[in-house]
């Protein structure tokens, strides 16, 4: 059995969640039947149609249904008047003053229903059968004062407790289009399964009112005598003017159309135990202030589609299986300011933005993104997840708020552009302050301060501004004040202050593009990376490319020098083999006969006292002797073959 555990933990049983998407979807097609059976009885006009309007039931397949059609007057429906019903068939008072309810009611287009404190209202809420009070097109007023609220909760009868089973559905309130207003009012233990019959859900779509609200006079008693003849003739119609209705069966109904968008205040509240604490979809200025909301199956506040123009102030989301409070795809200008999320399974605050679809579908919906809310002066506190998370979207903000705890404190992913981020206290997150990832683009990250965690900003394939924050990590081998990893082209991180100790301060090294880091303050930064660390900061496959190219050039030059160096030594000096002339004193030779004094030009004159024919046979030996250029005795020449 799906149990309040269960929900929690995220896990359905497969044959619980059939039964109770089965019991939503009977939820649809009665609400569709009665308010087509009502529009046609009122159609036909004449004294029919003017006792219609009271409170009268309808019955069907999928039980009775307590219908409130507009009054003739302005005057509203009270506990009173449904007291009155069959003499307290369906509203019976309790001995303790309480009243218990054990029918459907249906608040008609143009109709209001009032309840008023001190009142305790209990929904009948038994295995099989269950109450609701629906106001479609209608205004619901749930008002008390601080000393006198009005209490409302589910009852099983049998065990007088409040129903905390939701597998055979749960008595709930919901208002299609209109009005609704509830004030110092206690909720507890309401809804199931779907966002619709979650508890206390505010309804509606961009559709205008009903064709019928809008036509003229004239229009509408034309329609009447045309209708009027058709019945009459046989020539088709029926009692109930051209409205046919369909065969109750099983359905495949997804959603309830509503005449118009729903808006509505929540005020000064507590809502205990209900599937979904709050839901809203479809809504317009909606207004929910000062409330507390604990103990949810699934989210606490869950802002749905096209839900526009909302305050969200000073609530508190404790205890959800889900998240705290969730701003839904197709939700724009939603502000959510001085609330609380803690403790909640899931997120503290989820920011979605995203397309309702990213090509061609089958609803054709529109490509556009959403945006423009913001989560201000707020407080996420130890949630299981993220505290907030932004998905997609753009120009959406989280100002001067405190994220303490959580696996990450504010995670920006999913393409979102134009986030800012800026004046925020995180404090203790188990892995990172402020994460960019998965294509966040023009981030604007500025003024934070963060403190005791492993890595303060962490860039991940975004890009964006990271200006002016203080960040104190905690003293761990792997702890980053900042670090940009991926695509980062045009990231700018300029004017932060990092203190802490690990791998470092700033870290750009895995980054890929243009990444302007400038004038940061680093100084009570200890790096405690080990060398293999500092080395990879500078290991980018361009500054690979150019030291192996600078290798290359340094490395060929060598190798040129020395092979030269060993053509050198093989070929020695080429003029080693040859031999130094060797130098003579030159003789100066005389001919025979003159007073036999040989006159020696180096050595000055020397006077040779030897005989004339002695000397002539020395001065021929000497020309025989007289040295050649190559160093060899030169022959003298000869003629007739003598000397």
């Amino acid at each position: 059995m799906a149990d309040e555990e269960t929900l929690k933990a995220g896990t359905v049983p497969a044959a619980d969640a059939e039964a109770q998407a089965m019991l939503v979807d009977v939820e649809d097609q009665r609400i569709v039947q009665v308010r087509a059976a009502l529009t046609a009885l009122m159609q036909t006009g004449g004294t029919a149609a003017a006792q219609r309007k009271r409170p009268q039931v309808f019955v069907s397949a999928h039980g009775r249904t307590l219908v409130l059609p507009a009054r003739s007057t302005s005057a509203p429906y009270t506990v009173r008047d449904l007291a009155a019903v069959e003499d307290g068939r369906y509203l019976r008072k309790l001995k303790d003053g309480s009243y218990l309810l054990g029918v459907h009611v249906f608040v008609a287009d143009g109709a209001t229903l009032q309840l008023r404190g001190p009142l305790t209202l209990r929904m009948g809420s038994l295995p099989g059968s269950f109450s609701s009070v629906i106001a479609f097109g209608g205004d619901i007023e749930i008002r008390g004062t601080a000393e006198r609220p009005v209490r409302i909760t589910s009852w099983d009868v049998r065990t007088r407790r409040p129903d905390r089973t939701t597998t055979d559905g749960r008595a709930y309130i919901r208002a299609v289009g209109g009005n609704f207003e509830m004030e110092h009012a206690h909720v507890s233990h309401l809804g199931f399964w779907s966002g619709r019959t979650g508890g206390i859900a505010l309804t509606g779509t961009e559709r205008p009112a009903s064709e019928y609200r809008h036509r003229t006079k004239e229009q509408r008693h034309r329609d009447k005598r045309e209708r009027l003849a058709a019945a009459g003739t046989g020539r088709g119609g029926s009692d109930f003017g051209d409205v046919e209705t369909s065969p109750i069966g099983p359905g495949t109904a997804t959603h309830v159309l509503a005449d118009e968008l729903v808006s509505g205040s929540i005020r000064h509240s507590t809502v205990t135990g209900d599937a979904y604490g709050l839901f809203v979809s479809g809504s317009s200025q909606t207004r929910i202030i000062d409330n507390e909301i604990t103990g949810s199956l699934v989210h606490g506040v869950f802002m749905h589609r096209f839900t526009k123009n909302a305050v969200i102030e000073e609530t508190r989301v404790t205890g959800s299986g889900g998240d705290g409070f969730v701003l839904s795809r197709a939700t724009e200008k939603v502000r959510i300011t001085k609330c609380v999320a803690e403790r909640n399974g899931h997120n503290g605050f989820t920011l979605n933005g995203r397309a309702l679809a990213h090509g061609p579908s089958a609803s054709g919906e529109s490509l556009a993104v959403f945006g423009d809310s913001s989560v201000n002066d707020s407080v996420a506190r130890d949630n299981g997840r993220y505290g907030i998370e932004v998905l997609g979207g753009t120009r959406l903000a989280v100002h001067t708020s405190e994220v303490v705890g959580g696996d990450m404190g504010v995670v920006v992913r999913e393409g979102a552009s134009e986030v800012q981020i800026s004046g925020n206290k995180l404090v203790d997150q188990r892995r990172q302050a402020i994460a960019l990832r998965d294509g966040a683009t023009g981030a604007h990250v500025a003024g934070n301060t963060i403190t005791g965690t492993v890595t303060g900003i962490y860039v991940r394939d975004s890009t964006g501004r990271i200006v002016g924050n203080k960040i104190t990590t905690l003293s761990k081998p792997d702890a980053h004040g900042i670090t940009v990893i991926g695509a980062a082209d045009g990231t700018e991180i300029t004017r932060n202050t990092v203190a802490g100790s690990g791998t470092s301060a700033i870290s750009v090294a895995r980054a890929d593009g243009e990444v302007d880091k400038r004038d940061n303050d680093e100084e009570r930064w200890r790096d405690t990376s080990s060398f293999w660390v500092k080395a990879r900061r500078y290991v980018k496959p361009m500054n690979v490319i150019w030291a192996g190219v600078i290798l290359l050039v340094v490395v060929s030059a060598l190798r040129s020098r020395a092979a030269v160096e060993r053509r050198r030594s093989r070929a020695g000096d080429p003029y080693g083999p040859q031999r130094v002339l060797e130098e003579r004193p030159v003789t100066e030779l005389r001919p025979a006969g003159v007073n036999g004094t040989v006159n020696d030009a180096v050595n000055g004159t020397v006077h040779d006292t030897v005989p004339g024919a002695d000397r002539a046979a020395r001065a021929d030996g000497a020309r025989r002797r007289q040295p050649s250029l190559t160093g060899h005795a030169v022959p003298a020449p000869t003629s007739g073959g003598r000397a």
